[in-house]
């Protein structure tokens, strides 16, 4: 039996059936639709990608995988100098996992270490965001600030050593002034909270936080395994404010297989580089630096260059403004637009009872969840089909 994510396995509804996909397109055996949440928004090449699935096939046949103790290879070596090259500053070092729910947990596990390794064991609070999500494991879900999805918490009382805020900069600075002397690191999604609500907020709130973490020798973590590559209509948010520890996953690989990267600058890394050896970063997946994961991930990255996914990403923000902002419903709460991000925040969760099966009729696959009903397409969609995701939408509130 498979246990399916984030269901009631008593009272879920049957999964559609995915026999092919191609392009934008996932098929069934009754019919084909578009996929607007890109697989949980890392497909944003489209499936069947003759590039990437070449990558893959091409790797596979010298070997699948190797693991990294005492042991490295090619893919992973060229993607690492990819990333130390494509990524802003002195974001060089790079740790390598098989989900971004575990590079966020890597991001945690190097912030508290580097002020241990410094003799200091006293910093043991991180600050987050209220509404955060940063995954299912076990620091991932106390950093995170969601009831729908992490109740299990409640198990253990009051979270002490997570302290959350509002994307205000009043409360930042009051956070920072408060407990700064125990604070290791400060954790956000960067202007787009995702699976928290589709939040978003302004750029000058990190800009801030980037001002108050130096102020106060605090690290600064941009969990971008959801905003990163684009999604937020930059490439990356760190090119706008560069943290000190960057976290990517999901559109990495393009869909492909899982696998993640926890991105340290050279100050961070300095402090785990010595003699002594407690001061060694004592983690290792198994699956870390997966040959046919970086194979894919580089090709990936050499596809985003080349055919100018920022180019991409604009005429799909362009097209959604043009499309969304303005429709109203009395139902309907807000309208946000932020890149190839769109959401529909309701202010009843029944409005959306039975969205998905209508637009499954409709050719389009959607996934709303809790008072969102949202699209974060493949960057590869063309105009008719965008325009056809949105017309679902909007004829879903027009049927009275």
């Amino acid at each position: 039996m498979i246990w399916y994510p984030y269901q009631q396995m008593k009272t879920m509804k049957a999964p559609f059936q995915i026999v092919d996909a191609q392009g934008v397109y996932l098929r069934t055996p009754e019919r084909e639709m578009i996929d607007s949440v890109s697989s949980w928004w890392s497909v944003i090449h489209g499936y069947k990608h003759p590039t990437l699935t070449r990558a893959i096939q091409d790797q596979a046949g010298k070997f699948c995988h190797v693991m990294l103790g005492g042991l490295t290879h090619e893919p992973v070596q060229k993607l690492s100098a990819k990333l130390e090259q494509w990524l802003p500053g002195d974001l060089d070092c790079c740790f390598f996992s098989d989900s971004g729910s575990v590079a966020v947990e890597v991001s945690l596990k190097m912030a508290l270490q580097y002020y241990m390794n410094r003799g200091d064991k006293s910093r043991t609070k991180v600050l987050a965001l209220e509404h955060a999500y940063h995954g299912d494991t076990f620091k991932a879900m106390e950093v995170g600030d969601d009831e729908d999805y992490h109740f299990v918490l409640e198990a253990y009382g009051e979270k002490t050593d997570v302290i959350h805020i509002p994307t205000r900069i009043d409360a930042l600075e009051e956070a920072f002034a408060r407990c700064h002397e125990r604070l290791n690191s400060f954790i956000v999604e960067p202007l787009l909270q995702g699976a928290g609500g589709m939040r978003m907020y302004d750029i000058a709130f990190l800009k801030r936080a980037r001002e108050l973490c130096d102020q106060y020798d605090v690290l600064l973590i941009f969990d971008e395994v959801a905003t990163g590559f684009g999604r937020t209509g930059n490439r990356f948010v760190a090119d706008l404010v560069q943290p000190d520890i960057l976290v990517l996953g999901k559109a990495l690989t393009g869909g492909y297989i899982g696998h993640a990267v926890t991105v340290a600058n050279e100050k961070v890394f300095r402090g785990f580089y010595s003699d002594n050896d407690r001061h060694a970063l004592m983690h290792g997946p198994t699956f870390m630096g997966n040959a046919l994961s970086c194979a894919v991930a580089l090709k990936g990255i050499e596809i985003f260059e080349r055919e100018n996914y920022m180019g991409k990403i604009q005429k799909i923000e362009e097209i959604s403004k043009r499309e969304m902002l303005g429709f109203s419903d009395e139902r309907i709460k807000e309208v946000r637009v932020m890149g190839g991000c769109t959401c529909v925040e309701v202010y009843d969760p029944k409005t959306l009872e039975g969205f998905q099966q209508y637009a499954y009729e409709r050719g389009v696959f959607s996934r709303p969840f809790l008072s969102y009903m949202y699209s974060m397409v493949p960057y590869v969609i063309e105009e008719d089909e965008l325009v056809q995701i949105f017309t679902v939408m909007k004829d879903w509130f027009r049927r009275g």
